[in-house]
This record gives C-alpha cells, sequence and structure tokens, in this order.
C-alpha cells in the first residue's frame, strides 16, 4: 500500500482522504485539532464536516505532523491558501525530502501573488518535479458519498503525473494528467472568484440569463490571464477550467457561491465571516488575482468588480449595473 499524509482535516482533505483510501492507499491525515483526530481514530468519522459518512479503515488521523509525513509517498495539502506559507514553515524538515507535494488549494497568494504550487517550492526547495495538483469539479460533500466524479491532476514532470494517477484512481473517482500546472491553478483559483459573481446575482434574484452569461465571461477573462502567464488555453475549456466553473457555480454547495448570495441579499463581507466555519477561497483571493491580472495588462473586470464588493466599497447592485454599462466590443476582445 502506499503511504499518503494529508494535512488538512477539513471538508475537502477529508473527502480526498476517502477517495485515496478507495484507491487502496494508507491514509494519514493531520488535524490541527487533536480532538477532530480522535473522533477520526476512534468513530471512523468526521462529524464536523460530514456527520453520518464512515471513513474507511485505512484512514487515520494525528495532530503530530511529523508523525503523519512519515514513510509518505505522497504529501497532499489541504488547507485555506491564505494560511498555507506559515503552516509549512512550522513543519519545517518534518516534511520527506523525497515525497511528492499535491496541492489541492485553490487561491492566489496574497501580497505575493503566488500560486500554491510556487509557495510550495519556495518554502521547501523542491523542484516542479515533486509538485503537483489536483483540480476539477470535485464539491467535497459529493466526493465524500462517492458519487462519480472526474478530475485533472498535473505536473510537471509527467511521470511523475502518471504516478498520482493511479493512485488516486478510485471505483467513484476519475482523475485525467496534464503537465499544465499553471492553467490548473489559474482555473482552481479563478472560478472561486467568478462564483462569488454568480452568487450576488442569485442574492439579487436574477435568473438563468443573467447567471450563465457571467459564467461565460467569468471563463473568457480567467482564459485571457492563464494564456498571457503561459497556460494552455485547452485546459481551461476542461475539468480543471469549465468543469470546476460551472460546477462551483451552479451548486447550493459550493462555499463560494453561497458567500455571493448572502452579499447579494446585503450581508457585509464581516457578517458573513463571523456566521460561518467554513472557508471561501474566493473572498480572500479576490484581490490577489486583481493584483495579478493588472501586473500582467490584463483586464479583468469580473475580479474588480467581486474585489470591490467584498471589501465594501460598492453593492452587488452597483457590479451588477457596471457590467451593464461597459462599453460595447467584439465578443474576441
Amino acid at each position: 500500500m502506499t503511504r499518503v499524509a494529508v494535512f488538512g482535516a477539513g471538508s475537502w482533505g477529508t473527502a480526498f482522504s476517502i477517495v485515496l483510501a478507495d484507491a487502496g492507499n494508507e491514509v494519514t491525515i493531520w488535524g490541527r485539532r487533536p480532538e477532530v483526530c480522535d473522533q477520526i481514530n476512534g468513530r471512523h468519522e468526521n462529524p464536523d464536516y460530514f456527520p453520518g459518512i464512515e471513513l474507511p479503515g485505512s484512514v487515520s488521523a494525528t495532530p503530530d505532523p511529523a508523525k503523519a509525513a512519515e514513510g509518505a509517498e505522497f504529501i497532499v495539502f489541504s488547507m485555506p491558501s491564505q494560511t498555507f506559507r506559515a503552516n509549512v514553515a512550522k513543519w519545517g524538515d518534518q516534511l520527506p525530502d523525497d515525497a511528492v507535494f499535491v496541492s489541492l488549494m485553490k487561491g492566489i497568494e496574497l501580497r505575493t501573488t503566488k500560486r500554491m504550487s510556487e509557495v510550495i517550492a519556495e518554502m521547501t526547495g523542491a523542484g516542479p518535479e515533486r509538485i503537483a495538483v489536483v483540480s476539477g469539479p470535485n464539491l467535497a460533500r459529493e466526493i465524500a458519498l462517492r458519487e462519480p466524479a472526474a478530475s485533472v491532476v498535473a505536473c510537471a514532470d509527467e511521470d511523475v503525473a502518471v504516478r498520482l494517477q493511479d493512485t488516486v484512481h478510485s471505483r467513484a473517482f476519475r482523475p485525467y494528467r496534464s503537465t499544465d500546472v499553471l492553467g490548473c491553478e489559474l482555473g482552481g483559483a479563478y472560478k472561486n472568484v467568478v462564483a462569488l459573481c454568480v452568487g450576488m446575482a442569485i442574492g439579487l434574484g436574477f435568473g438563468d440569463n443573467t447567471t450563465a452569461s457571467l459564467i461565460t465571461r467569468g471563463l473568457a477573462e480567467t482564459a485571457r490571464l492563464a494564456m498571457k502567464l503561459g497556460a494552455d488555453p485547452l485546459t481551461l475549456m476542461g475539468l480543471a477550467g469549465l468543469g470546476d466553473l460551472v460546477a462551483t457555480c451552479s451548486s447550493e454547495l459550493s462555499r463560494n457561491r453561497t458567500f455571493g448570495e448572502r452579499l447579494g441579499q446585503g450581508m457585509t463581507t464581516e457578517e458573513i465571516v463571523a456566521s460561518t466555519r467554513q472557508v471561501a477561497e474566493g473572498a480572500k483571493s479576490c484581490s490577489s488575482i486583481l493584483q495579478l491580472a493588472r501586473d500582467n495588462g490584463v483586464d479583468a473586470p469580473v475580479a474588480e468588480n467581486v474585489d470591490a464588493v467584498v471589501r465594501g466599497e460598492a453593492t452587488a447592485k452597483d457590479m451588477m449595473n457596471a457590467f451593464i454599462a461597459r462599453d460595447t466590443k467584439h465578443e474576441r476582445d
């Protein structure tokens, strides 16, 4: 059995542990809270996120990062992107120097505008052949319930991508592989911002015409930035781009869409954050994505307007009015 460590006992880390265990691996979850680790070990359940869903017997948990990482061939990171750097700094040399690091995180770091694979490289010294990402239309609860789903595993080294693909291919989870780490990460991060925008439209009471328009223009905006940075445009039309975008914008399970709906209904960012324990990555990453677009001379009206609403500088209604008032142009522009 391949040993895999999953750093993060939240909803996606727990769900992905089920995928890994179903694929025949021995999985150890690192959890920040000892009481959550005790529940996983004693009850084979993470009741904070998935009450009633039994975890496989090959999944265990520990609050000790060294114990979690010991002997692991793959180290999977699943935690809020804005706290990731600080966490890795604490673990230091407790992480194996020969393991492949796998990011499930979908955000762009504030201030640095770095993708999570870039943060991993900076903090661990790992080369691109030891850094991979998983991205696609993977709502955590549906994955935990073993509903059929597909995703993309990407690594610059295709042999490593093949290894990871084999490691996560379970009875309900079908992975495709890619070498376009950049495209997969940008697709995953940007779709959260678009989902906030779509959620705001829903919160304002608008229907399918509006949301379809926002999803389509959000995809165009994502592709503009990704291609400017060197991504393969076909990645944005695949599971890590369009697939993830559709799932996140369409599902009531989406934290980002739900966050956007509440903004559309008139709640402030501070009120929404205070009312939930789960993180909406788009609310944190919209400003860093906007900065990344500006640094590269890319027009990003969705990111710009979403950021203004999240910061409290505009309302959701202001955002919708701004979209309609923009100068008309050719669709390809």
